[in-house]
C-alpha cells in the first residue's frame, strides 16, 4: 500500500477514534451526573470562597477558622432563603389552577381580535363556520409526600456540596502544593505553579465578580417589583438571580414569567406589563454595559459559543446544567489562554 494511502487510513482512524472517545465522555458525564454535579458546584464555590480565605490567613486567620465562618455563614444565608421562599413558591404551585382560570377571561380582550381574523380565515378556505373549543387548565399541585421523598435526596446533595465546599477551603492549597512537587525540575515546577496560580486568580475572579452581579440584579429586581406591587417580590428577584446564571434564556424565561405574573395579578395591560418590560431593560444594560465594563473584554464569549454550550449540557444534565455551563465554558477558556496547544480553544469562543 502506497505511503500516502496509509497516512489516509491512519488519519482516518484517529478520527474515528477521536469521536468515539467523544461519544463515550458524553456517556459518562450523564451516567455520573449526580456525583460530577455536586463536584463542580463545589469546586465553583471553593475557587469563588478561596481569596476571601487566602486573605484571611495573611493576616494570621487559620484556614479552618475562616472557612467555618464562611460556611456557617453561607449554610445561614441559603437556610434562611429557603425558609423565606418555600412557603411563596408552593402557593404558587398549589394556585397555579385558579391562576390559569383568572388569567384567561384577561386573554380574551387580547386574543379576541386575532381568533376572530383566525376564524374568518379558516371559514373563507373550508367554507364552513369553525368554532373554537375552550380548552380546560391542567390542575397543578405538589403534595406533602413529593417533598418528604424528595427531601433526603436534596438533603444529602447540600450536605455533600458543603463538607466538599469546607474541605476544598482547608486542603485546597495543600494539595496544589503537592501536586506541583510531583513534576520533575525545579524551572518547570515554578513555571507551573504560576500557571495554575494564574488560573485559579481568574476562575475565582470571574466566579465572585459573577455571582455579585446576580446578586445585585436580583436585589434591582426585587426593589422594582416592591415598588410596581408585585406580590412576592423577594421570590421574583431571586428566580432572577438565578437564571441570570443561563445567559440569555435565563433573562427570557424571567421576562416571561413576570408577564404571565404581571398578567395574573394587575387588571390593566398596561400595569400588567410594565414590570416584565423594565426588568427586560435592566437586564439589556446588565449584559451590554455593566457586566462588560466589570469583567473585561477577555471575559466576553461568543453568543453562539454560549448557545451551543447551553443546548450540550442542558440536554445533558437539565437545569443544571444550564446553570453551570458558562462558568464552566468561560473557566475552559482561562485555562486554555495559558495552556501550551489549547490557545485555539480560546481564541474559537471568545467574542
Amino acid at each position: 500500500m502506497p505511503p500516502r494511502m496509509t497516512g489516509r487510513h491512519l488519519a482516518a482512524i484517529r478520527h474515528m477514534l477521536a469521536i468515539l472517545c467523544l461519544l463515550a465522555l458524553l456517556y459518562t458525564v450523564t451516567l455520573a451526573r449526580e456525583l460530577i454535579i455536586p463536584l463542580l458546584l463545589a469546586t465553583f464555590l471553593g475557587l469563588a470562597l478561596n481569596p476571601l480565605v487566602a486573605g484571611a490567613a495573611r493576616r494570621g486567620i487559620p484556614r479552618w477558622l475562616s472557612s467555618c465562618v464562611l460556611m456557617l455563614a453561607l449554610v445561614g444565608g441559603i437556610g434562611t432563603g429557603i425558609g423565606l421562599l418555600a412557603q411563596p413558591a408552593l402557593g404558587w404551585f398549589h394556585n397555579v389552577p385558579a391562576a390559569i382560570k383568572s388569567f384567561v377571561p384577561k386573554l380574551k380582550s387580547l386574543a379576541g381580535p386575532l381568533e376572530a381574523a383566525s376564524r374568518a380565515t379558516q371559514s373563507l378556505v373550508s367554507g364552513q363556520v369553525v368554532r373554537v373549543q375552550p380548552s380546560r387548565p391542567v390542575a397543578v399541585a405538589i403534595t406533602a409526600w413529593d417533598v418528604i421523598a424528595k427531601a433526603p435526596k436534596v438533603l444529602a446533595a447540600i450536605l455533600t456540596v458543603i463538607l466538599l465546599v469546607f474541605f476544598f477551603l482547608v486542603f485546597g492549597d495543600t494539595i496544589l502544593r503537592r501536586l506541583v512537587q510531583l513534576t520533575p525540575g525545579f524551572g518547570y515546577r515554578r513555571h507551573t505553579v504560576a500557571i495554575v496560580r494564574g488560573i485559579q486568580s481568574e476562575v475565582s475572579r470571574y466566579i465572585l465578580t459573577t455571582v455579585l452581579i446576580n446578586a445585585a440584579l436580583g436585589l434591582i429586581t426585587t426593589g422594582m417589583l416592591w415598588l410596581y406591587g408585585m406580590p412576592d417580590p423577594l421570590l421574583w428577584g431571586t428566580v432572577a438571580m438565578l437564571a441570570n446564571f443561563i445567559p440569555y434564556v435565563g433573562a427570557i424565561t424571567t421576562t416571561t414569567l413576570l408577564a404571565l405574573v404581571g398578567l395574573i395579578h394587575f387588571d390593566s395591560v398596561g400595569s400588567a406589563l410594565l414590570p416584565a418590560s423594565t426588568f427586560a431593560g435592566i437586564t439589556i444594560l446588565e449584559g451590554n454595559f455593566f457586566t462588560p465594563m466589570i469583567q473585561g473584554r477577555r471575559m466576553r464569549l461568543s453568543p453562539i459559543a454560549i448557545l451551543l454550550w447551553l443546548l450540550v449540557w442542558g440536554w445533558l444534565w437539565g437545569i443544571p446544567g444550564a446553570l453551570l455551563a458558562v462558568p464552566m465554558l468561560t473557566s475552559f477558556k482561562l485555562i486554555a489562554e495559558r495552556v501550551r496547544g489549547w490557545a485555539w480553544f480560546a481564541r474559537l469562543v471568545q467574542r
